[in-house]
């Protein structure tokens, strides 16, 4: 008889799952999730997201457990374990969803998919974003999009039907993956805090998301803080959409209603984003405008890097959202977009490797956003508009009390609220009095705000006037470019990946919230 292996990536989760509905309809079946080294050792790989992915697995096994379904957990790569674990059971159908990953992920699908073929294995991939596989052009993205968010829920039916016996050795640590433990003070993991979240935002705390989103203050509880659970996969795009609708047309209250609508139409550029990586993969290691090329690569300063990465600018604003960032592994966007401005054109740094490290920092990296996010925030789509910010503006807009600051740059504690976003404009007996010396408590700045912004206009607006650069933007827009119903556009396919299934047949649906 048919025997089903369910292998997990970033869907750690058991409601609006495809690929466990599909496994129903099978004899035996057990589940797999996959400890890769090329995971592990990716430059964008923390251990805060070992410690997330396995607090979400130990959740996962208990719930599959109950249902009757054994989830493996092993370490090796891919093709390698699967083929191990064929020998032992010897599975007809590896069901799985669709991944849009880095470069390793993709790699790694097409060995996957080799495997298979040369043993007879049937592998069906599944939906669960609006990321569209080989897609010819943007034309009816939209739709697409609202139809597949709007389909009915894959709810399961019940247990499985009974598996084979295998040992399940308990889970591995950090220690015995060989990972340093981490620091950060994380957001619970698992699906049941990712449906707790969701209903604390869509009841309560989305209240003023409008309002709150901007400032890293208010950010903290006024965002959806679903990021994370949507990039470990704990909850479905679909079910974060359907959730919101029924939330939107229930409740009374207008102004809750009109703060959902604006996170609702932040879900489908979620996935607009993810679409661009889905289509030209290279935008991981490359300009999306060739005409960018060599405009920072060889003017890195190392020194200036260093300084961005451990909070030590010398700029109160830029120093404590990368300080709150490394501690939480969480930051809005704004500031997120703050961060990669200053390092970009304040820095004249290349987003490569300032990607590379806050990827690492964001508990919610997700490929596709962030990859798209570092070129749009530093300018090398070729057809954004340039957003250059002002760590000093942004400190007294988004941190007008200095709360923010005097939390995570605790130097800066004692300095009168009208220096704290410019303490180096303190003269000597206002630093004695705030125990703070420029340069020996807390650093200068390390470039001139006005001088570095004034350099990195000059260079990017003289790029972006020349012949080759509009004619640049004219291809990237066609292919990336938001149209004016404000959802995602693009054309040419990506690279050919394995076919996928059609979707199982849902269950009706239910409370989404049960």
């Amino acid at each position: 008889m048919p025997r089903a292996l369910v292998w997990f990536k970033r869907d750690l989760r058991i409601h609006d799952h495809a690929a466990l509905v599909a496994a129903q309809a099978h004899h035996d079946t057990l589940a797999l999730f996959v400890m890769e080294p090329e995971w592990l050792h990716s430059a964008e790989c923390d251990a805060s997201h070992l410690g997330f992915a396995l607090a979400c697995l130990a959740e996962l096994r208990h719930a599959l457990a109950q249902r009757g379904m054994p989830l493996l957990v092993r370490t090796g790569s891919c093709v390698a374990v699967l083929a191990q674990l064929h020998a032992e059971v010897g599975f007809t159908h590896l069901l799985s969803h669709e991944e849009t990953g880095p470069g390793w992920s993709y790699t790694r699908d097409l060995q996957v998919a080799t495997w298979c073929q040369s043993q007879q294995v049937l592998w069906q991939e599944f939906t669960q974003t609006g990321v569209v596989r080989r897609l010819r052009n943007r034309a009816g993205w939209a739709r697409r999009w609202q139809a597949r968010m709007d389909a009915p829920l894959h709810l399961l039916g019940g247990g499985f039907k009974p598996a084979v016996t295998l040992d399940q050795p308990e889970l591995p640590t950090l220690a015995s993956l060989g990972l340093a433990p981490h620091e950060k003070t994380l957001q619970a993991a698992g699906e049941k805090a990712a449906r707790s979240t969701l209903k604390s935002f869509l009841q309560v705390r989305g209240y003023d998301y409008r309002k709150a989103l901007s400032s890293p203050l208010t950010a903290e509880d006024g965002c959806s803080r679903l990021s994370p659970h949507l990039a470990f996969g704990t909850l479905s795009m679909r079910t974060v959409h359907q959730a919101t609708e029924v939330a939107i047309g229930h409740t009374p209250d207008r102004a809750l209603a009109y703060a959902l609508r604006g996170f609702a139409g932040r879900l489908r550029w979620h996935c607009h984003f993810m679409q661009k990586l889905e289509d030209e993969p290279n935008i991981e290691f490359h300009n999306f405008a060739r005409v960018c090329d060599g405009l920072r690569e060889n003017d890195f300063n190392d020194a200036h890097f260093a300084a961005w990465c451990e909070g030590r600018t010398g700029y109160p604003m830029v120093d404590a959202c990368m300080r709150s960032l490394i501690a939480t592994g969480w930051l809005n966007f704004r500031m997120r977009a703050m961060l990669v401005s200053f390092a970009s054109y304040h820095l004249w740094l290349h987003w490569r490797q300032p990607g590379l490290f806050l990827a690492r920092q964001f508990l919610d990296f997700e490929p596709g956003i962030h990859w798209s996010q570092m070129q749009m925030q530093s300018g090398t789509t070729g057809i954004n508009t340039l957003r250059m910010y002002s760590p000093t503006k942004q400190a007294q807009d988004q941190d007008p009390q200095g709360l923010f600051i005097r939390r995570w740059v605790p130097e800066l504690c004692r300095v009168p609220l009208p220096y704290l976003a410019q303490p180096w404009k303190m003269d000597s007996s206002v630093q004695h009095m705030a125990a703070c010396q420029i340069g020996v408590d807390y650093p200068a700045p390390i470039v001139n705000e006005k001088l570095a912004m004034k350099a990195a206009k000059d260079r990017m607006y003289g790029l972006r006037d020349t012949d080759q650069a509009r004619a640049e933007a004219g291809k990237v827009q066609a292919k990336h470019g938001s149209r004016k119903s404000g959802l995602p556009n693009t054309t040419t396919p990506r690279r050919p990946r394995p076919k996928p299934a059609a979707a199982a047949t849902p269950s009706p649906q239910i409370d989404l919230f049960s």
